[in-house]
């Protein structure tokens, strides 16, 4: 059975390795502090701080291990030189309908956070849009079915 391969553009798995680090090397350590003191309180079938600290503990073990997988199954896509839509292109994109328009970072689908800018190449959007040039106009199906009409504008590296 392969394992999942993850998608990531070179900053979004920099974060990850940031986050893992932080986890093992800050929250692992000041986790082990509280569970100490809880412990100190005597009583542990009624110690509500030594239950929190040890589900605390079970989440932090938890995520440590998903990134540690995730890491190890990640594969880093590098933005090419063509002039398609793909991970690592920062896209600027006329939505037709509302008269707008938006630059977009197109990353992998554990590093998007739509807020910040991040859509996922796994996205509606994302779909529709890899492997397109400027100029293309492209529809876009949302998961509810509406659907809407982008203009590539622009594509280039994400810096």
């Amino acid at each position: 059975m392969t394992k999942k391969q993850y998608e990531f553009t070179q900053e979004g798995l920099d974060a990850l390795k940031i986050e893992l680090d932080e986890l093992k090397n800050v929250k692992r350590v000041q986790n082990i502090e509280d569970i100490k003191d809880a412990r100190a309180q005597g009583d542990l079938s009624e110690n509500a701080d030594y239950d929190a600290a040890r589900n605390e503990q079970a989440r932090i073990e938890k995520r440590i291990k998903e990134i540690e997988d995730i890491i190890k199954n990640a594969k880093i896509f590098r933005a090419s030189s063509d002039d398609n839509v793909n991970i690592g292109k920062r896209v600027e994109l006329y939505f037709v309908e509302q008269k707008k328009t938006q630059t977009l970072d197109i990353v992998g689908s554990l590093e998007s956070n739509p807020v910040l800018g991040k859509i996922s190449v796994d996205s509606p959007l994302g779909k529709s849009i890899r492997n397109h040039q400027v100029g293309d106009k492209v529809s876009v199906k949302t998961s509810t079915g509406n659907i809407f009409t982008v203009e590539i504008k622009k594509i280039s590296a994400i810096e």
